[in-house]
């Protein structure tokens, strides 16, 4: 079985694929499954060294305000117990629904000064991660 390579951030194609193919004007439901590192992974040493879960935790509490000026919201979150079907050894920590208005709410957001001066928290924090783009219904 072939080894599955960590996942942090985006890609520049993988953000230029959802802008192309995801429905304009529609909703965004964004799942992120999430792995935290043991300990956080700071590039910048002066940083304090915390846990993974404590780094996002400090992601978490800054990204409210981010969020809310997008119009988005977090839905749902919680802590995930293992893996019914998936391949093996992947599990998760922690699940999050995260709701936007629409595509350019979300790419909005993440190419903002804002956020952008937040997000190493979040890559800090996490040892692996998936973000899957939803709409609802069929």
């Amino acid at each position: 079985m072939t080894a599955v390579t960590p996942a942090i951030d985006p890609t520049r194609e993988s953000i230029q694929q959802f802008a192309a193919q995801f429905p304009a004007d529609t909703p965004v439901v964004m799942l992120n499954l999430l792995r935290f590192r043991e300990q956080a992974n700071y590039a910048d040493p002066s940083v304090s060294p915390c846990s993974g879960r404590r780094a996002y935790a400090e992601y978490s509490k800054l990204i409210e305000p981010i969020l809310a000026a997008a119009g988005g919201e977090v839905v749902w979150v919680g802590k995930s117990f293992g893996a019914l079907i998936a391949p093996s050894g992947e599990v998760w920590d922690e699940v999050l629904l995260v709701k936007y208005p629409t595509k350019d709410a979300f790419l909005g957001m993440i190419r903002s000064e804002a956020y952008r001066a937040i997000v190493h928290h979040r890559t800090a924090a996490l040892a692996d991660s998936r973000l899957v783009p939803n709409t609802q219904g069929l």
